[in-house]
């Protein structure tokens, strides 16, 4: 076995393995008496895209916004770098650089490219209590980072509502890399958008991973996640069923693992907590 358990526990009284950027092991989340991951474990590392697949209802949201702060975990850790994050919301995520662009972007219409890059996050300058929004140097790192990433929009003025949908997909991932010092998470990056847009977009995602910027991607395309992944986690009824090198299995093997036609992919690497209970954990009293 040559995946996580094996990475973080061989040899463990020699040498202790360095941490992957992100460990997710056993974790558990219920909604009422719906149970929305049993014991998912997974990790993720600097300059790999990391891909999550599964049918819906897999629990491939529930997991990233339990990584992402949205919710937390009933039981179960997630590490960055060895440090666990507590369970602090959003802003605690944030603060250990754990950035998400959802499906819907987070976007406000009415806001220029420029105020949402910095939303919520404005430089301001002035003495004591009396500030003022410092709009020329955000206005200037804006086009900095849009520069850096070969981001083309046609101002950093112009108000999202007047963009293309791949030029918006475009922004919610340069703002995701603006703060997210550690990890991106994308979920469905290019699903509303045309071919020429998509390809834009995953071009985007490519010089991200050669910078060593750590992405996951949650997809239901599988050829994109076959083109542009390092590594597939897969899930079923929300477990992490399966985790491979991308190399290591065909789309055929992907959408066998996924359905559950066969149960284990060549050369399974799962996480310390896939050996997966079929019982949810005592909820507290």
């Amino acid at each position: 076995m040559s995946g996580f358990r094996g990475e973080i526990a061989a040899d463990a009284d020699l040498i202790p393995a360095p941490a992957h950027l992100l460990e997710v092991a056993d974790i558990w989340k219920s909604f009422g008496e719906v149970v929305a991951l049993r014991g998912a474990s997974m990790w993720a590392d600097r300059g790999e895209l990391t891909a999550i697949v599964g049918d819906n209802g897999a629990g491939k949201s529930t997991l990233i916004k339990c990584i992402a702060g949205i919710h937390a975990p009933d039981r179960g850790s997630i590490r960055i770098d060895g440090t666990i994050v507590s369970r602090r919301g959003p802003q605690e995520a944030r603060h250990r650089g754990i950035e998400t662009v959802y499906q819907d972007l987070a976007l406000v219409d009415d806001l220029t490219v420029c105020q949402n890059v910095f939303l919520d996050r404005e430089l301001t300058w002035g003495f004591g209590p009396l500030r003022f929004l410092a709009r020329r140097a955000m206005e200037n790192r804006t086009r900095a980072l849009f520069d850096e990433l070969h981001v083309s929009v046609p101002s950093v003025r112009r108000r999202i509502r007047g963009l293309s949908g791949g030029q918006r997909q475009a922004v919610a991932i340069a703002r995701g890399v603006m703060w997210g010092r550690e990890l991106v998470i994308m979920d469905e990056p290019t699903a509303a958008l045309g071919v020429q847009e998509t390809a834009k977009v995953e071009s985007l995602i490519r010089d991200l991973v050669t910078r060593g910027v750590g992405i996951i991607v949650i997809s239901h395309n599988l050829e994109q996640v076959m083109r542009l992944s390092t590594r597939i986690w897969v899930m079923r009824g929300g477990q992490v069923v399966d985790g491979i090198p991308t190399g290591q299995a065909s789309k055929e093997d992907i959408v066998a693992m996924i359905t559950g036609l066969h149960q284990t992919a060549p050369q399974r690497s799962l996480p310390t907590g896939a050996d997966q209970a079929a019982e949810p954990p005592d909820r507290p009293a």
